[in-house]
Order: C-alpha cells, then sequence, then structure tokens
C-alpha cells in the first residue's frame, strides 16, 4: 500500500501539482501546458522524465479526459450521469475502474471488479486542491495520481 499526498500550487502559470510521499518526499511533479484549448497536463517522475500526458477532450456532454503514456492511449475517463453523487469510470489498458464518489466529490473508493483498490479524499478548507490518495498496489502510483489529476479537473476545475 501506498498514501501520496497530491497538492496543487495556486499561484502559477498553468496548472501545478506537487505529490509527495508520507514522509513529504517528492514523489511526482505534474505541469499544465498553458495556451491550450482544454487542458494538457504532463505527469513527471522524480527525475523529470514524462510518464503519463492527460487530455481533455472538447466538445462532450459529459466531462472525458484521455491518459497517454508515451503514444499509447493508457486511459479515458469519464464522468458518469448520476444523481446526488459522483461517479466516474475509467476504462484502460491496466483493467477497468469506477471512482465512486459522494455528493460533494470529497471522498471516492476505487473499485476494480468489485473489489476496492485504493481511496481518494479530497481534503477541505485548503489553499488549492489537495488530495490524499492511497492505492493497495504501489505499481499503480503514477497511473492512479494521473486518473486523481484528471478528476480535480472533470469535478472542481471545469466550472472555474
Amino acid at each position: 500500500m501506498i498514501r501520496l499526498y497530491i497538492k496543487q500550487k495556486v499561484f502559477s502559470i498553468g496548472d501545478k501539482y506537487y505529490v509527495m510521499n508520507e514522509s513529504g518526499a517528492p514523489v511526482f511533479t505534474v505541469q499544465g501546458e498553458i495556451f491550450t484549448f482544454g487542458a494538457k497536463i504532463h505527469l513527471y517522475d522524480a527525475a523529470g522524465q514524462e510518464l503519463f500526458f492527460i487530455q481533455q477532450k472538447l466538445f462532450r456532454f459529459l466531462p472525458e479526459y484521455h491518459i497517454y503514456s508515451g503514444d499509447t492511449l493508457a486511459a479515458i475517463v469519464k464522468k458518469e450521469l448520476t444523481l446526488f453523487r459522483n461517479k466516474l469510470s475509467i476504462t484502460s489498458q491496466y483493467g477497468d475502474y469506477t471512482f465512486d464518489g459522494n455528493f460533494l466529490a470529497m471522498d471516492f473508493a476505487i473499485y476494480n471488479q468489485g473489489l476496492m483498490v485504493g481511496e481518494l479524499h479530497k481534503k477541505w478548507l485548503t489553499f488549492g486542491d489537495s488530495y490524499e490518495l492511497t492505492i493497495y498496489d504501489e505499481d499503480q502510483a503514477a497511473f492512479f495520481c494521473a486518473i486523481a489529476i484528471a478528476i480535480d479537473h472533470c469535478l472542481h476545475n471545469e466550472s472555474k
């Protein structure tokens, strides 16, 4: 199991996030492109190597994001139409997942074939969006971090 802390930098040109482990050491950085139509966001490891690229798909009834690993489409994140809660479906080369959240989109349980594989919690009353991401398979940390960034954009940034 790995627990990561995702913190959005508020005063920056383009979207910027820092991802730290439980001891506060940097694990990933996330940088958005500026002057683009729709979000285009890059997730880098600690050495500066790009791991994933997140791209918002425009002109959709419900928000949709594509996550690439190099030139390969790794995942599609789609918000589902539901009442009184938030639900997102992820179709990916690593498996299909469901992020099932509460009404305020603050707490999510992550499921794969009915089994809980992680959790995502948005922190209350913080300067910039902050999340705690718990993943039971440490090898999937970067992938789920990219999904968490896409979800932040999908649910909390599209209305800004």
